[in-house]
């Protein structure tokens, strides 16, 4: 029969290869993309004309959960963003492109946006 992951999963490969095409990432206004997993949200900075990750945090960190491990996953979500803000500041970024990987703006997607604008980062 059919296999309800494989089709979610290849259909949200299909939307972020579709936005990718659109988008890119440079040294004055890098990339910030999502993974979102059952568990954990991933935001990674990156400068797609060098081939170079700037930065990368992650809601599973020890240092992340020990400060905001009780909080809900939309909550940490958020927390990470504010982290992320405060991380790309110290390197001198101020305007980003944001790459939402494929998934829904919604729910912990939006909220680790929302973060990242309540940080002073625009885009």
């Amino acid at each position: 029969m059919f296999d309800v992951a494989k089709i979610r999963r290849d259909s949200r490969i299909a939307r972020h290869l579709r936005v990718r095409k659109k988008i890119a990432g440079t040294a004055e206004c890098p990339r910030l993309t999502v993974r979102r997993t059952l568990k954990n949200m991933i935001a990674q900075i990156i400068d797609d004309a060098k081939h170079v990750s700037i930065l990368q945090l992650s809601t599973g960190s020890k240092e992340f959960q020990s400060e905001f491990g009780l909080l809900t996953k939309a909550e940490q979500s958020h927390k990470l963003g504010l982290k992320v803000a405060e991380a790309a500041k110290a390197k001198g970024i101020e305007t980003i492109v944001f790459d939402r990987g494929g998934y829904i703006y919604h729910g912990r997607v939006q909220a680790l946006a929302e973060g990242v604008r309540a940080g002073g980062i625009k885009f």
